[in-house]
């Protein structure tokens, strides 16, 4: 593959899977029996099966995205290069968007609960004063920095750091391992990373359960998604493995529709208290359906979406911001739409359209237009925005 060669299906993976967790984070205002930041009166149990079936890649996906990115970009630059550029571009966004996006979440959320009354700009100055709010006021209160949704920010920034460290005191050592693992073929490339998820499962999961994005403690987490931020890094972009990963497309797709089957099934049939021998089947098939669907979903954007969509540049540019704003955004619209009894049909139709709305308007008339705020939101001014700018 010429290493000139644009990858438009990576941009456009990344697109889709950032408009899929908009629209997870608008479905957990509605979902039944899951808690978040503010919920309204209208749940349906109906969403937990889709959002369940989501949450089994989701994230795991855009860390694998994130290491391809990374991998596509690291003969540009130095490692030194390349950690400062990052270090700009993902962390001057977490830092802005923790004392200035983020604010809101936790108004209305303390706002939902009675704690307080209106009044944002008091509730501003006292959060960033780490003012004491009865009980627990909000998720994150009791640690300095409350990211929220920006928790993958600082997670890939990690990521990065370390790859680079390891890039420059071990050049050949990282070349190695790229070149060694591109050799993979067929069902090799799931198995391969399938082998340290299980021992995580057995040996770290056990002890930190919970992934709570905390950065310091979440020890499976960065377990789970070093590995796949790892995988997506290795991956690269040599044309024989990428091959490979199309022409297993199929087994790929198949096998992730019959290990969701069988991870439903094993919710009603596997006791809570199971044998070891289930417990590893039941553990193993859990893996087995996220590389399963990471894999088919890589295969098929590589089929269909490697070339120049309409509006994909534009897209590419505008994702970031967008993921930014988006939950602050439904975070307001939802808790201030539910105080006026729209209904459970208008109401989340409103509160989906103003997420999308305020992304796209922000972005476009504010933010593309402000150099300041655009490097605040993770990206250089651009007139007419290029896909590459995303990537780097």
């Amino acid at each position: 593959m010429n290493p000139s060669q644009r990858r438009y299906d990576i941009d456009a993976l990344r697109v889709i899977a950032f408009g899929l967790l908009i629209l997870y984070h608008c479905g957990m205002f509605y979902v039944a029996d899951w808690g978040w930041h503010v919920k309204s009166e209208h749940l349906s149990v109906l969403l937990q099966e889709p959002m369940r079936f989501t949450n089994q890649w989701r994230m795991s996906l855009l860390f694998i995205i994130s290491g391809l990115a990374v991998s596509i970009v690291w003969q540009r630059y130095t490692p030194g290069q390349l950690a400062r550029k990052r270090l700009w571009r993902l962390g001057l966004p977490l830092v802005f968007g923790a004392l200035v996006i983020i604010v809101p979440q936790p108004y209305y959320e303390i706002l939902s609960q009675d704690v307080i009354e209106r009044g944002y700009f008091k509730f501003w100055w006292q959060y960033l004063t780490y003012h004491d709010f009865p009980g627990e006021a909000w998720r994150g209160e009791d640690s300095l920095t409350t990211w929220n949704h920006l928790w993958y920010l600082p997670y890939v920034l990690l990521y990065t750091l370390v790859l680079t460290a390891f890039g420059a005191l071990m050049p050949k050592a990282v070349l190695a391992a790229r070149q060694r693992f591109q050799q993979l073929r067929g069902g090799a490339i799931l198995l391969l990373p399938l082998l340290p998820l299980m021992l995580y499962g057995n040996f770290v999961f056990p002890h930190w359960p919970y992934i709570d994005h905390g950065l310091l403690n979440d020890f499976y987490a960065h377990a789970l998604f070093g590995t796949l931020f790892l995988f997506g890094f290795l991956i690269g972009r040599a044309d024989a493995i990428w091959t490979s990963i199309k022409q297993w497309r199929w087994v790929w797709l198949l096998l992730g529709i019959m290990s969701y089957v069988l991870l439903r099934a094993q919710s009603v049939w596997v006791s809570e208290e199971p044998s070891v021998i289930i417990n590893q089947l039941s553990m193993l098939n859990i893996y087995v359906n996220r590389l399963s669907w990471i894999l088919a979903l890589l295969a098929w954007s590589f089929v269909l979406l490697n070339r120049p969509l309409p509006g994909l540049a534009y897209c590419t540019a505008a994702v970031f911001p967008w993921y930014v704003l988006h939950q602050t955004i439904t975070v307001a619209a939802g808790y201030e739409f539910s105080q006026l009894g729209l209904g459970p049909v208008v109401e989340p139709i409103a509160v989906l359209g103003t997420t999308i709305v305020g992304c796209a308007v922000l972005y476009e008339f504010v933010i593309r237009r402000n150099r300041v705020l655009s490097v605040l939101f993770g990206g250089p001014i651009v007139t007419q925005p290029k896909a590459a700018d995303a990537v780097d």
